[in-house]
């Protein structure tokens, strides 16, 4: 077993297949950074259940441990979109036709990522639902308990409420654990952010996305989404006791 052999490079480099004829010099960089997003999601979704089996397990070191990859693996995923500010909207428009229906809304990866971190509104579920049953990697995120029960139940089951978390115990796992929750949360919006500018750069913001998509007036919707309402609500508690 070699280098080349563990990592299937062969395979791995046949996968960017080109649909613009003549082919478009841009259309590489477009396909292999949309892949890598998912390689991404599929190690993000990994490291999720690890994490949540740490909380049902009352191990919140190990929690933390997760919780700061997944940190870093979205810092990744965010950074990583840099790449597409270099694609003027005039390049993109030559080979845009050749995407199809194709659009990242269709990612059942990032929808299950959305869904397992927390999102359940009924819109979030209309959108699942538009085209039939949600796939099976989107359904099982649904059936999964939300990351802040999970959270405030290992909180419960260590004889805390959230408020002592943060004044009895703000240097426990507890408290990283929830510190790092909020990173993630804001590390998420973060990367919505970016995509919603960088659809924006590229399409504008009121051209429709591919694939019949609403582009950048949907993503900009998505920004006001929480997933830790009660992490956020605490704090309110602490600045109203200030007062």
């Amino acid at each position: 077993m070699d280098y080349t052999q563990y990592l299937m490079l062969p395979q791995l480099l046949t996968l960017q297949q080109i649909q613009s004829k003549p082919e478009h010099p841009d259309e590489l960089l477009f396909i292999i950074v949309h892949q890598a997003s998912e390689l991404w999601f599929k190690v993000l979704l990994h490291e999720m259940e690890q994490m949540a089996e740490a909380m049902e397990a009352n191990d919140a070191p190990r929690a933390v441990s997760s919780i700061t990859r997944i940190n870093v693996l979205m810092n990744i995923v965010s950074q990583q979109l840099a790449a597409l500010d270099t694609l003027p909207p005039q390049r993109f428009a030559q080979f845009r036709g050749y995407l199809g229906t194709s659009s990242g809304s269709q990612s059942d990866q990032f929808r299950a990522i959305e869904a397992r971190s927390g999102l359940r509104d009924e819109h979030f579920l209309q959108v699942i639902r538009e085209h039939g049953q949600p796939p099976a990697l989107v359904q099982k995120a649904l059936d999964a308990p939300l990351m802040q029960d999970q959270f405030l139940a290992l909180v419960e089951r260590a004889g805390l409420t959230l408020e002592q978390v943060y004044t009895e115990h703000e240097h426990s796992a507890l408290a990283q654990l929830a510190e790092g929750l909020l990173a993630y949360e804001q590390q998420f919006a973060q990367w919505r952010f970016l995509h919603v500018q960088l659809v924006e750069r590229i399409i504008g913001p009121q051209t429709g996305g591919t694939g019949g998509t609403l582009g950048a007036k949907y993503l900009n919707r998505t920004l006001q989404n929480r997933f830790f309402p009660a992490l956020w609500a605490v704090r309110a508690k602490f600045y109203g006791a200030a007062r």
